[in-house]
């Protein structure tokens, strides 16, 4: 449980640094936006790093990846309809069975 709750820190941290720049900094330099990312970035580290590290060894490598991408589209979805504005279409839904899919497989 260590392991998912890191995670989906982590990606709150992740989506923000991927992405909130193009709401909050779209007049700015690029180079201010990227250096925010990366600060925002440094953070996500500090947290993702641990996260795979106290996962692995009981969950194998390719669990930890298809469950990172789980929680990826978890966090995205709502930050890209309550933050960013973006209407919600059947893609997310079909995109959820996809990873559904492979948890499925990777886990069995």
């Amino acid at each position: 449980m260590k392991t998912i709750v890191l995670l989906i820190i982590s990606n709150v941290f992740m989506t923000f640094a991927w992405y909130a720049h193009l709401k909050n900094m779209r007049t700015r330099h690029w180079m201010i936006a990227v250096s925010v990312s990366w600060g925002i970035a440094f953070f996500e580290y500090l947290i993702q790093v641990p996260a795979n590290r106290a996962g692995y060894g009981r969950f194998s490598l390719s669990q930890l990846k298809i469950m990172q991408e789980v929680i990826t589209l978890t966090v995205f979805v709502p930050f890209a309809v309550y933050y960013m504005g973006t209407s919600i279409s059947w893609n997310f839904l079909w995109a959820g069975c996809c990873l559904a899919g492979a948890v499925f497989f990777i886990f069995r």
